[in-house]
């Protein structure tokens, strides 16, 4: 359904000339308290003469420095090759390191020390503020962690740290950079959805792409979520593409439709909700007030509503009214290693992308320890089970 960014503004996501409505309030976007944590800060945007000092850690910043050696070797390598860096796979970069000539190998691991270099200036100055200060442990995530040449990376930054005696665990997010967004979003939901449904709908913003699944809980093997997995895919190179906002909008609607179809069609307990995690400063209200500046069009515009347009666009799923919840996505990516979190008090998360997403958080108690609300829910699907539901 083709619609104009005008109507899109005014109406918040459908151009039918209708007034907008408002959608139930059952939770509040960009939450500081969630259910296991407190967000403690989030899209920290520390500024330096020329810009964020994030920057210096996005994932071009590696391909930069790999780009800037290639050009000193001045020579050919043959696994290298012609291929501009910009263009070489991350699986490409690891062949190259394990398996490279010497000054190949040496190529890799030069850009590897810079970026650790960037990398942990970025840890530290994050570290110094109030808000991160006393961190213990910080999980890595985002493409560019899926090459083991990054991951060398994230451990060669936190020995530089830890040789300024600045003791803080850097690790990688145990779950794929394109599930880890996804998974993080069954925090998100209200625990009583967990009594009458297996899967939730989830949604991860990025500024290359657009990345929406159909998460099972698997409360069954876990009751804290640690065992939720990603049952189905979308996934949308937006960035490839001249993309506007409207458009991109159209396209994830679309997505998200194809999916509640699916699981109609393979009779899934599909949750009548919608987890979503976005680039920026999330308001209550689910508007964005800064720091979307890497997706296409105006993400910040007051009269723009990412969660209002997501549920003008499906109110309702398999009768039941549709409830979207939206945080930034650093904290929905972090959300994924909450319960492997269990034994650090203050931790963090850093996502490495089209920009440097983060978020600190800090463990907070659950009443009954979190079991409360599983036991109803399997209790309840016991009850369905031998018809008494």
């Amino acid at each position: 359904m083709a619609t104009t960014e005008k109507a899109r503004d005014k109406n918040g996501g459908q151009g039918n000339g209708k007034p907008a409505e408002t959608p139930p309030a059952v939770g509040v976007h960009g939450a500081a308290t969630l259910t296991g944590v407190t967000v403690d800060a989030c899209n920290s945007q520390l500024r330096e003469e020329d810009g964020f000092v994030g920057d210096r850690a996005r994932r071009a910043a590696f391909f930069e420095s790999l780009s800037r050696w290639r050009g000193i070797a001045d020579t050919r390598h043959p696994l290298l090759g012609d291929t501009p860096t910009g263009e070489l796979s991350k699986a490409r970069i690891d062949e190259v390191l394990a398996e490279g000539m010497p000054h190949e190998q040496a190529l890799v691991l030069s850009a590897i020390e810079d970026y650790a270099q960037e990398l942990a200036t970025v840890l530290r100055r994050l570290l110094r503020t109030k808000d991160w200060r006393h961190t213990q442990r910080v999980a890595v995530g985002g493409g560019l962690t899926a090459g083991r040449f990054a991951a060398i990376a994230v451990a060669r930054a936190e020995l530089k740290l830890r040789a300024e005696d600045i003791e803080v665990e850097l690790r990688p997010i145990r779950n794929d950079p394109d599930e880890a967004g996804l998974i993080g979003a069954v925090h998100l939901a209200p625990s009583w959805m967990f009594a009458s449904f297996d899967d939730i709908l989830a949604v991860d913003i990025g500024g290359t792409n657009i990345r929406a699944g159909i998460v099972k809980l698997n409360l069954d093997k876990a009751d804290d979520l640690s065992r939720a997995k990603v049952r189905m895919l979308e996934l949308w190179r937006h960035g490839d593409e001249a993309t506007a906002r409207g458009e991109a909008i159209d396209g994830l609607v679309d997505m998200l439709k194809e999916l509640v179809r699916k699981a109609a069609k393979e009779g899934l307990k599909l949750a009548p909700f919608i987890g979503v995690g976005c680039p920026g400063a999330i308001a209550a209200d689910g508007s964005i007030e800064a720091g979307a500046q890497n997706l296409p069009g105006n993400w910040e515009s007051p009269r723009f509503n990412l969660p209002a347009a997501l549920w003008d666009a499906i109110p309702e799923i398999d009768g039941h009214e549709t409830i979207v919840i939206m945080h930034n996505d650093a904290v929905v990516q972090g959300l994924s290693e909450a319960p492997f979190m269990q034994d650090v008090e203050r931790w963090g998360v850093l996502t490495i992308g089209t920009g440097l997403g983060n978020a600190r958080f800090t463990n907070r108690a659950r009443p009954d320890g979190g079991k409360a609300a599983t036991k109803r829910a399997r209790s309840g699907k016991k009850d369905k089970a031998a018809g008494r539901g």
